[in-house]
């Protein structure tokens, strides 16, 4: 609060004043109709916290972001998610024709093929040696022959289980003698789809940028701020956050600072702060402007009033008014600290317990003015 003083002429004119206003010993005495105009509240003590504040936005939290690549080589079959959906790790993103795993489960069923074939050798070859037909040799020769055969069909089995086939798909393959080229690609997370560059017929490769989709796990975000120089050394690694989004006025998300720079950005002489942000109901999105709020002290018990009680003069001087009545105001000056919660953290002039006027105290100031003025 803040009006033209000017107090250096005061005395001088002493006799002129009103008399319900004394402005060698800085008082007002008030009428009984005057004073119901005025308010007066106690001096409370506070707990005041030592708070850091700054600007900066959301972002994804790049830690848990992932981008989906084929595993093999093919050309896009399906997709099955747009950007902004919402997955389960095992959802099926997309799916592709596989000239890999095309190959896999036509060597899976030749060496099926041929297990059976040496299997049935085995079994005839046996059968004739019972019956005196037969000579120990061909046997010897159909049990190795079988078993070259049963491990070429495991090989063959683990071949196509590598592209992620089932136990039971891979018998149905073997039981129906029909490949089936199409391969499934799965969310590797459960999250939100933030990027897609798959589309049907498009021929992809392991590891080829851009991924055809990329995912994030939402439950948490960054908050990205770029704070002072001055204030650089008051941020530490762990210190919980406060952030507030102007689409969300009433919500607070809470998280903790994670990444501090490691260097003062010279053109604007400020550190990267980096906090992460848990975000449990989805509510954030990457690029809301956003501030946050850092405890970067233990709080403090101080001294505090309401701020309509504290009048800033206009010489830079802080004044109150203090009353033991309710009828007779004296004027004083004291030191402020901290803002907090609609209260004023007073450093030095006023104790607990003491009254000051809240309401009316601009009034009061107005009306000394005028009398040391007058």
């Amino acid at each position: 609060m803040t009006r033209a003083n000017d107090l250096d002429s005061a005395k001088a004119q002493q006799t002129k004043a009103p008399t319900d206003v004394n402005i060698e010993e800085q008082y007002v005495v008030l009428t009984d109709k005057q004073a119901t105009t005025v308010k007066v509240e106690a001096v409370e003590q506070r707990s005041f916290r030592t708070l850091k504040n700054a600007v900066g936005s959301i972002d994804f939290n790049q830690n848990m972001l992932v981008q989906s690549f084929t595993p093999n080589p093919g050309r896009i079959v399906d997709t099955k998610f747009n950007v902004g959906d919402e997955v389960k790790k095992g959802d099926t993103l997309f799916t592709i024709d596989s000239p890999d795993l095309l190959q896999a489960e036509s060597g899976l069923l030749a060496a099926a093929g041929v297990l059976e074939l040496q299997t049935r050798t085995l079994t005839r070859v046996k059968q004739l040696l019972k019956t005196g037909g037969g000579a120990q040799k061909d046997v010897d020769q159909a049990t190795s022959d079988q078993q070259t055969a049963e491990g070429n069909y495991k090989a063959g089995r683990d071949a196509v289980r590598i592209f992620g086939k089932t136990d039971a798909e891979i018998d149905r393959i073997v039981a129906d003698r029909k490949v089936d080229s199409i391969l499934v690609v799965p969310s590797p997370i459960s999250g939100r789809i933030i990027a897609r560059n798959a589309a049907p017929g498009l021929y992809v490769q392991p590891g080829n940028a851009p991924a055809p989709y990329t995912l994030a796990d939402i439950s948490t975000m960054w908050m990205v701020a770029n704070v002072i120089e001055t204030d650089a050394p008051d941020y530490k690694i762990g210190q919980p956050v406060e952030v507030r989004v102007p689409a969300y006025p009433d919500d607070v998300f809470r998280g903790r600072v994670t990444t501090l720079g490691l260097n003062i950005d010279p053109s604007s002489h400020r550190q990267l702060v980096r906090s992460v942000i848990d975000d449990p109901d989805h509510k954030l999105r990457a690029g809301m402007l956003a501030r946050f709020t850092i405890e970067t002290e233990p709080p403090k018990v101080s001294t505090s009033i309401p701020i309509d009680a504290v009048v800033r003069e206009g010489d830079g001087t802080m004044t109150v008014w203090v009353t033991t009545d309710g009828r007779r105001f004296n004027r004083r000056s004291v030191k402020i600290g901290m803002e907090q919660d609609g209260r004023r953290q007073i450093l030095d002039g006023l104790a607990a317990g003491e009254k000051v006027v809240t309401t009316g105290a601009i009034y009061l100031s107005n009306k000394f003015a005028n009398a040391a003025t007058g």
